[in-house]
């Protein structure tokens, strides 16, 4: 049985992760409207994979003896400079959301709650990858540029990540 003070925290989780998916979404239309159809793909898959993240939350919330909660997600930010800014600011955001998640932990060694700390292991490795990724990503800005041609590359490295070839376009390229 979940503690109530467990079960909140857990909840203010679900709303972070629905917010992420939502704010994914919005990046994905603009990046769509911007013409970068690779990024948009990418994207898109990145707002239904932070909604499943979210919904193994409220699965285990409610398995757990608690009451998921389902979030009100407020207007996500719609308007970007570039494409650069816009995996500035997933990085920012992800890092937010590893602090989240290490306080999380945190709380639950508190509260002895080890089930519920086994469960969020599974988080905390999921934010390092997604670390890791968003920088790989920022890399590519920074080794390329932010020129036509190197968007038209980086955007072609999206569409293969998000295909799940992870092929580097720009490797290819080179070819």
């Amino acid at each position: 049985m979940l503690s109530k003070k467990i079960e909140k925290e857990l909840n203010k989780q679900i709303v972070l992760e629905g917010e992420a998916s939502f704010f994914y979404l919005s990046m994905a239309s603009w990046s769509d409207n911007a013409g970068f159809e690779g990024a948009a793909k990418f994207l898109y898959g990145h707002s239904e994979e932070e909604r499943e993240h979210m919904l193994r939350l409220f699965t285990y919330i409610n398995d757990a003896g608690g009451h998921a909660l389902a979030p009100g997600i407020k207007t996500p930010e719609h308007q970007f400079k570039s494409l650069q800014q816009i995996f500035e600011t997933v990085l920012k955001h992800e890092q937010a959301v590893t602090v989240a998640i290490n306080k999380l932990v945190d709380v639950c060694l508190q509260e002895k709650d080890h089930s519920t700390f086994n469960f969020l292991q599974w988080y905390v490795a999921e934010q390092h990858e997604e670390e890791r990724l968003f920088k790989s990503i920022l890399d590519k800005f920074k080794i390329i540029g932010n020129d036509g041609k190197a968007l038209f590359w980086i955007d072609k490295e999206l569409e293969g990540l998000a295909s799940g070839s992870g092929l580097p376009a720009i490797e290819e390229a080179k070819e």
